[in-house]
């Protein structure tokens, strides 16, 4: 038995991953700390887990093995490192760090740690996901020039009922978060747009940030990715729409690629494919079942002693794009990634 700590209750997404250990034969959990204690004590009690008023009191027990961490990201640089040094195995909400340097001395702490690191880039894993990557490596639609994703919700939105939003209010801490909608909710369509243009990074990115809500941090974001072949990415994320889908789109020189616009359908156009597909668009419906989620790959990892190699790789690369669409944003002008402090 694989025994887990919950480190903080910050994330939204925190309450989820404890199911998922819950729910997993091979994981428990032992114990919580938290940033904030009244939540930490209260979530232990429902959990049945020992409450830790110090991180490091939790980090020095013998009895667990692992921690699943959903601290404020201002926080995840200093948790990490402490973990791995006390030997417990990481999985992670995204993104490992705000900047590139704290990211690499993460991975760093890991490696010579010896533990395992998993960081939750689920949509890497999703059955469409898949089919849309095996498409473009099969050259079906031609050689990429334009990839555009994008997620959005109503978060920051205020209605009567949630004068405030449904987020949390620490949610628009720029000191917690580094960040609104791009570096939280834009993480998934940055990693797949990523992804889908490799296997190299971009040149640059330039991002532009809306702010309609007023907080401090931004809630309408859209940021461009340079390449230098010339082929562009369009990543965009939101807490501003109420029924916004998830789009995808891949254009390359034969033809077109089009999933949840707005149904989950994946849609392709291509010279590539035969006459009746640059006639018309064609429904793919052979799409492959999802992978195991990260946290089930994690516990894995850890039950065989293998690694995440290329999602910590893919981990690397979003904390480097994230960074450099923050300064650029901040900076009204394009951010080149070799420019970064590693």
């Amino acid at each position: 038995m694989i025994r887990v700590a919950m480190i903080s209750f910050w994330h939204v997404h925190a309450g989820g991953y404890a199911r998922q250990a819950m729910n997993n034969p091979a994981t428990e959990i032992s114990a919580v700390w938290d940033e904030v204690p009244e939540r930490g004590r209260a979530q232990a009690e429902h959990l049945g887990a020992r409450f830790y008023e110090r991180l490091e009191d939790l980090l020095a027990q013998s009895d667990i093995d692992a921690v699943i961490i959903d601290a404020p990201t201002n926080l995840h640089r200093d948790v990490m490192v402490a973990a791995a040094q006390a030997g417990k195995h990481i999985f992670t909400e995204k993104v490992v760090a705000p900047t590139l340097r704290e990211c690499n001395e993460v991975i760093a702490a890991v490696e010579q740690a010896g533990v395992k690191l998993t960081v939750s880039l689920p949509r890497l894993y999703w059955g469409p996901t898949l089919a849309i990557k095996d498409v473009i490596d099969q050259k079906q639609l031609g050689e990429v020039t334009l990839v555009r994703t994008r997620v959005a919700h109503n978060g920051a939105v205020r209605t009567k009922e949630r004068p405030e939003g449904w987020l949390p209010a620490h949610f628009f801490n720029k000191e917690q978060t580094f960040g609104g909608a791009m570096i939280d909710f834009g993480c998934h369509p940055m990693y797949l747009a990523r992804l889908f243009l490799g296997p190299g990074l971009p040149e640059s990115v330039s991002a532009t940030y809306g702010y309609m809500t007023g907080r401090e941090v931004e809630d309408n974001a859209v940021v461009t990715l340079r390449y230098a072949s010339g082929a562009l990415g369009i990543v965009e994320a939101g807490f501003v729409n109420r029924f916004s889908p998830s789009p995808i789109e891949v254009h390359g020189t034969e033809g077109s690629l089009l999933y949840g616009t707005p149904e989950n359908q994946l849609l392709i156009r291509s010279t590539a494919i035969g006459p009746e597909g640059a006639e018309q668009w064609q429904v793919k419906s052979d799409l492959p079942a999802d992978l195991p989620t990260p946290f089930e790959q994690w516990v894995t990892h850890i039950q065989q002693g293998t690694t995440a190699t290329e999602n910590i790789q893919a981990a690397i690369d979003l904390t480097m794009l994230m960074e450099a669409t923050n300064l650029s944003a901040s900076t009204s002008q394009p951010v080149r990634l070799d420019a970064l402090a590693h």
